[in-house]
């Protein structure tokens, strides 16, 4: 039976590793990810799991030190955020390409400079290449919920490659929200115990780990990687059915609303799905056609998916909460769009960047999107699709 309660995303990503009681966490503190180590520091305290806590000198040595774990055969865990992933990149690269399962809770915070502590998505954006699977959440039930499938996804046989849980810094890291919890002993059936088939302490197959790739195998390797990210789609749709069946709560690759008989739509991630949902409420109150796709999960993109939902819409906004510096667009937008390349009718499409540092998005600021998309769709003109929303000199 699920457990009302009121958490905020960090202590809900906190609980969640507690109830499943990880062998190894490895932290060093950065706002706004700090608490989750905090919270767990004090589980440790309590007696409440037997984790092997470490306290190290950098993200850098975090990371490092849950690889050691997970080749070990151990299930390793950690938090960062901004300049702290980014540190971590070295490390990231490797965990990936070792193929090691390690579960990494990023507070998603933008990256110098100016300097600034506030949400977007610059720093999981950087690393969106480096081989990790990557899920983000809209509000904290989402936080905790893709928490408990986290491990069943990294760790299942034909994917082994770690993977991001990404929330939006202080905006559901901070805030604090009604939440259903699980109990913690169907929680624990539910992601189950790691069984490595190879670890380096396993004698009776000696193996290395992170080996230099010469020519003649690197390629390989990197491939297997590509594979296995492929294989990460049908794992995510399988750990989310029995998520459902197990406790009652659906989820997918994306999240379609009212999408049905869209004539224009949004797509977007994180908390600001939430808002951008008001609005297409508000909309379809006064008869407009509109509609939005939330992106849950990044990586493996799902652009089959996301092609399939904005099939028939007129004009589709692109809404990245982080800038590319291609002077084409963000990431979010560049991938959707090849991922419509091919499609026989597309719909007519515009990238937005907006909330760059913190910077407000509100049920207004998506109906101006929707107003242009609207227009876009009577005239058949784009006008500049490449634009920013939200800064003072506009």
């Amino acid at each position: 039976m699920s457990i009302r309660e009121r958490l905020s995303g960090n202590e809900a990503i906190a609980t969640a590793m507690r109830q499943i009681n990880p062998d190894v966490f490895a932290m060093f503190p950065i706002t706004p990810s700090t608490e989750i180590p905090q919270y767990f520091a004090q589980y440790v305290a309590d007696g409440k799991v037997d984790t092997e806590f470490i306290c190290v000198e950098s993200e850098h040595s975090s990371l490092s030190a849950c690889l050691g774990a997970e080749a070990a055969g151990c299930r390793a865990v950690t938090a960062t955020s901004s300049a702290g992933l980014s540190f971590m990149n070295e490390v990231l690269y490797v965990a990936a390409s070792s193929r090691l399962p390690v579960v990494l809770a990023v507070a998603c915070r933008a990256l110098t400079g100016p300097i600034n502590i506030n949400h977007d998505y610059s720093d999981s954006m950087a690393e969106r290449d480096s081989g990790f699977i990557q899920i983000y959440a809209e509000n904290n039930q989402e936080v905790y919920d893709n928490y408990l499938q986290a491990h069943r996804i990294a760790e299942h046989p034909d994917v082994r490659l770690p993977l991001m849980i990404c929330e939006d810094g202080f905006i559901t890291s901070h805030a604090i929200e009604n939440i259903e919890l699980e109990e913690d002993e169907t929680v624990k059936n539910f992601v189950g115990e790691y069984h490595p088939e190879n670890y380096l302490l396993k004698e009776e197959n000696p193996l290395a780990v992170g080996p230099y790739g010469i020519s003649a195998y690197y390629m390989e390797a990197r491939v297997a990687q590509a594979h296995a990210m492929m294989n990460a789609k049908k794992v995510i749709l399988d750990v989310a059915a029995d998520f459902e069946k197990t406790f009652g709560r659906k989820y997918g690759l994306i999240e379609e609303y009212k999408m049905e008989d869209a004539e224009i739509a949004m797509v977007i991630m994180g908390s600001s799905a939430g808002t951008a949902k008001a609005c297409v409420d508000m909309l379809r109150k006064n008869g407009v056609k509109a509609g939005l796709v939330k992106v849950r999960v990044f990586r493996p993109f799902p652009g089959e998916e996301i092609a399939k939902a904005i099939a028939n819409c007129k004009a589709v906004a692109v809404m990245d909460k982080s800038e590319g510096f291609s002077a084409c667009g963000g990431p979010l937008y560049a991938e959707t769009c090849g991922a419509c390349y091919n499609m026989k009718n597309r719909p007519l499409m515009v990238d937005i960047v907006f909330g760059l540092g913190g910077r407000d998005f509100t049920v207004d600021s998506a109906k101006t999107v929707f107003d242009r998309l609207a227009n876009i769709a009577e005239t058949g003109e784009t006008g500049e699709i490449y634009t920013h929303m939200g800064q003072r000199e506009r």
